[in-house]
């Protein structure tokens, strides 16, 4: 018998790519407008995310309920993508989840200055500071947002997805179910 064979991307290959598509967005058209720039960097994590449950629940029987898909984006899909589990799981059992990663590998390298008195939410892309580098911390933020949007629309559960940067490196992603 022939052994599966696995395609994986680099874990450096992947975290620059991000760094340039964020990059790319900060700069050029989009350099004054985080507000235009978050939709696309989103949809981009939306499409990857899509794609990637599609593979990764090719041989699964259908998730029954919300939280068993939850599950899975914890454990399987988050070891898949970042080679760890998250590292807690919330839910209010009322359609709201709270995923958290105490060392979120795609800004645990990232530093900002502790003196900022801004809301470190990119819930809503008007609200960020006018800071530099949180708009940009924050524009990382949306690329994850869209690949748990995507993996968990793709799974029939239509949502949206925040996060926040409030104690970095730890990154927390707040999934809210549509009804």
């Amino acid at each position: 018998m022939a052994a599966e064979i696995r395609r994986q991307v680099s874990v450096s290959c992947l975290e620059s790519l991000l760094i340039e598509i964020v990059s790319s967005y900060c700069s050029g058209s989009f350099a004054d407008k985080p507000e235009l720039a978050a939709p696309r960097i989103e949809a981009i994590g939306f499409q990857v995310g899509h794609q990637l449950s599609e593979r990764y629940t090719m041989d699964r029987p259908r998730f029954t309920d919300h939280l068993e898909a939850i599950k899975f984006i914890c454990k399987d899909f988050w070891s898949e993508i970042f080679k760890k589990n998250i590292d807690n799981l919330k839910t209010n059992h009322r359609g709201t989840f709270v995923l958290q990663d105490n060392r979120f590998r795609w800004v645990a390298n990232m530093s900002l200055d502790a003196s900022l008195e801004t809301s470190n939410s990119i819930q809503d892309p008007s609200a960020m500071s006018e800071s530099k580098e949180m708009q940009t911390a924050g524009l990382h933020l949306y690329f994850p947002c869209g690949i748990i949007r995507g993996a968990l629309t793709n799974l029939g559960i239509p949502c949206a997805v925040s996060a926040d940067i409030s104690n970095l490196p730890a990154c927390s992603f707040v999934v809210r179910i549509k009804a």
